[in-house]
This record gives structure tokens, sequence and C-alpha cells, in this order.
């Protein structure tokens, strides 16, 4: 929840967010296989976790199963988080050969991490992180200054498409609030009842100058649902087991 607050000396208001509440709990297996990552549901890992859908509205107009679908699995290893993302997708469409320009507008998948769970504002900050993960496997998110950047080596992915049908194969490496960018930073270890901030969302463009959809994996209460990108306590939570 998001809290407004008038301040003394200016008329605009403060932002202040509630601890954040679980909405959403997701049980993580470990895998002890070795994934490749080429885009293909090869590891036995794949053949058994369940799949979570990717079914909220977030922006735009109603949209059918004729236009879009999506799911996800995930697992983890002490590395890195594994993200399987299925898309049905009518229309595959990357209009700008820039990464860092008007990337939301293109199709892409995007991928929500709270390293520590611990909700709160991170817009331009590294309290959390919200990679989009475009056609080409580029990823980009915004760093402190509010500059576009890319975050290619967090996110390692491979896609392959057959039809109207998008597999995206994952490794997704967690950093902590301390990430800064340019210097030497070390990903998280992942241990047993690890609880992590998450959420999956797609960016779905017919063809359009902006996107048409975007449509996440967590129900938003209110009319204001794209809050990803800057609260991060909506995020569902990851709890990973052995």
């Amino acid at each position: 929840m998001i809290i407004l607050t008038a301040c003394k000396n200016t008329k605009e208001p403060t932002i202040t967010f509630e601890p954040k509440k679980e909405t959403q709990l997701i049980l993580v297996n470990k895998t002890t296989d070795f994934i490749t990552i080429d885009g293909h549901a090869d590891e036995v890992i794949w053949q058994t976790e369940p799949w979570f859908n990717i079914d909220q509205l977030w922006l735009g107009q109603p949209y059918d199963s004729t236009d879009f679908n999506g799911r996800y699995k995930l697992t983890w290893k002490d590395d890195a988080l594994y993200a399987l993302v299925e898309v049905y997708d009518d229309t595959l469409y990357d209009q700008y050969s820039d990464p860092l320009k008007l990337w939301w507008n293109d199709d892409c998948v995007e991928v929500f991490i709270d390293e520590d769970n611990s909700g709160g504002e991170h817009q331009y900050n590294h309290n959390a992180f919200a990679y989009h993960v475009a056609l080409d496997g580029n990823v980009v998110d915004i760093a402190p200054g509010e500059i576009p950047t890319l975050y290619n080596d967090h996110v390692i992915s491979k896609r392959t498409t057959v039809g109207n049908i998008s597999l995206w194969e994952m490794k997704i490496k967690l950093f902590d609030d301390t990430f800064i960018d340019g210097q030497q930073n070390t990903p998280k270890n992942l241990k047993a009842n690890k609880k992590i901030g998450f959420a999956m969302a797609y960016c779905d463009n017919d063809s359009s100058k902006e996107r048409e959809n975007f449509i996440g994996s967590i129900f938003i209460p209110g009319k204001d649902k794209n809050q990803g990108y800057v609260n991060a306590n909506i995020f569902g939570t990851l709890l990973l087991i052995e």
C-alpha cells in the first residue's frame, strides 16, 4: 500500500510505502539438473514443475487467448534462479533497434526481482530490479540517475519460437540493494528457505506505436495496476525449498 502525506514546505506529497504483505506465495524446488540455456525445455525439472499463469491485465484493453497467453515455471540452484516462460503471441514486434529506446513498447518479458523480499520503492534505485528481456535477449532496467542501462549479465536468456509460441529459458542472477553500477558486484548465493520478491509480466505490441497490453502474474487491486516498475510491494513471494 502507498500512503500520500503532505510536506510542510512543498505542495508536492511525499510517498510512504508500508511494509510488504505477502499476496502470492510460490514454493520453488531446487534442481540438481545441469540447465543449458538454449530455449528448449529438455531438462527433467521442466517436466515436473508446475506452470504459473501470466494472466492479469495491468494496462490496455481486454484481450483473448488468440492474441496472448502466457505462463512460466521456476527452479533454482545455488548460483541463480531459473525460469521457463512460454508465450503465445500472434505477432512478435520489435520496432526499435536501439535496446535503450522505448524498450517497454516492444514485445518483451519483464522479470521483477526483489532479492530480500523487502518491498518498497525501486524506480531509480536497486532496492529491486525490473528486467525487460527483449526479443533479441537484451536486458534493460533504469539505473540510479534515471539512466537506461543494459543488464545482460544479470539475466541470461535464449528464446526459441515455433509458429506463435515462444519459449524463453532464463538464468537470473540475484543482486541485493548494495549493487553499484560500473563496479564489481557479486551475485547472491541462494539457499533453502530464502524468500524473494517476484513477478513476471509481458509487454505485448501487435505493431502499434505503443504497447497495447501489459499483462502480469500478480493481481493488483485498485485502478492503477502499472506499479511494478516503482513499487516492489506488489510483487509476489518465492520461497526456495530443497
